[in-house]
Protein backbone atom coordinates (compact mmCIF):
# COMPACT_ATOMS: atom_id res chain seq x y z
CA UNK A 1 0.00 0.00 0.00
CA UNK A 2 1.41 3.35 -1.53
CA UNK A 3 1.00 5.41 2.43
CA UNK A 4 1.11 8.60 0.76
CA UNK A 5 -1.58 7.99 -1.91
CA UNK A 6 -3.75 6.43 1.21
CA UNK A 7 -3.46 9.62 3.54
CA UNK A 8 -4.17 11.53 0.92
CA UNK A 9 -7.12 9.75 0.24
CA UNK A 10 -7.99 10.07 4.01
CA UNK A 11 -7.70 13.48 3.87
CA UNK A 12 -10.17 14.25 1.17
CA UNK A 13 -13.00 11.78 3.35
CA UNK A 14 -11.93 14.03 6.49
CA UNK A 15 -12.87 17.23 4.60
CA UNK A 16 -15.92 16.07 3.16
CA UNK A 17 -16.84 14.90 6.43
CA UNK A 18 -15.94 17.92 8.36
CA UNK A 19 -17.65 20.38 5.74
CA UNK A 20 -21.20 18.47 7.29
CA UNK A 21 -23.19 19.84 9.53
CA UNK A 22 -23.43 18.66 13.43
CA UNK A 23 -27.03 17.41 12.38
CA UNK A 24 -26.03 15.56 9.16
CA UNK A 25 -23.28 14.11 10.72
CA UNK A 26 -25.83 12.78 13.61
CA UNK A 27 -27.42 11.24 11.05
CA UNK A 28 -24.78 9.07 10.40
CA UNK A 29 -24.55 7.73 14.07
CA UNK A 30 -24.32 4.15 14.31
CA UNK A 31 -24.47 3.77 10.25
CA UNK A 32 -20.93 2.42 9.11
CA UNK A 33 -20.04 3.37 5.74
CA UNK A 34 -17.38 2.10 3.26
CA UNK A 35 -16.41 2.82 0.24
CA UNK A 36 -13.69 2.09 -2.68
CA UNK A 37 -11.78 5.45 -3.97
CA UNK A 38 -9.44 5.73 -6.89
CA UNK A 39 -5.69 7.15 -4.69
CA UNK A 40 -3.41 9.42 -6.45
CA UNK A 41 -1.30 6.35 -7.76
CA UNK A 42 -4.04 5.16 -9.38
CA UNK A 43 -4.54 2.30 -6.86
CA UNK A 44 -8.30 1.25 -5.43
CA UNK A 45 -8.51 2.03 -1.56
CA UNK A 46 -11.41 1.06 0.63
CA UNK A 47 -12.51 4.11 2.91
CA UNK A 48 -14.69 3.22 6.18
CA UNK A 49 -16.30 6.07 8.00
CA UNK A 50 -17.92 5.43 11.10
CA UNK A 51 -20.04 8.02 13.52
CA UNK A 52 -20.44 7.44 17.26
CA UNK A 53 -21.28 9.20 20.35
CA UNK A 54 -18.28 10.12 22.10
CA UNK A 55 -19.94 11.36 25.11
CA UNK A 56 -23.92 11.16 25.22
CA UNK A 57 -23.54 13.80 27.85
CA UNK A 58 -21.85 16.55 25.90
CA UNK A 59 -23.67 15.07 23.01
CA UNK A 60 -20.30 14.71 21.11
CA UNK A 61 -19.81 12.74 17.70
CA UNK A 62 -16.62 11.16 17.15
CA UNK A 63 -15.95 10.56 13.61
CA UNK A 64 -13.42 7.94 12.69
CA UNK A 65 -12.47 7.37 9.80
CA UNK A 66 -9.66 4.01 8.07
CA UNK A 67 -8.52 3.45 4.87
CA UNK A 68 -6.56 0.17 3.43
CA UNK A 69 -5.85 -1.33 -0.12
CA UNK A 70 -7.98 -4.52 0.73
CA UNK A 71 -4.84 -6.91 1.27
CA UNK A 72 -3.29 -7.38 4.78
CA UNK A 73 -3.46 -4.02 5.44
CA UNK A 74 -6.60 -4.39 6.17
CA UNK A 75 -5.73 -5.55 9.77
CA UNK A 76 -3.34 -2.95 10.62
CA UNK A 77 -5.71 0.25 8.53
CA UNK A 78 -4.12 3.89 8.48
CA UNK A 79 -6.98 5.91 10.54
CA UNK A 80 -7.53 8.97 11.65
CA UNK A 81 -10.75 10.84 13.76
CA UNK A 82 -11.75 13.99 15.17
CA UNK A 83 -14.96 15.22 17.12
CA UNK A 84 -17.89 17.28 16.28
CA UNK A 85 -19.79 19.04 19.31
CA UNK A 86 -23.29 20.50 19.13
CA UNK A 87 -21.92 24.10 19.29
Amino acid sequence: MNERAALECLATERAELKSLTYEELTALVDEPRSKWVTGSDGRKYQLEIQVFWDSKESRNLRVMLSVDDGGWRAFIPLTDSFIVSPS
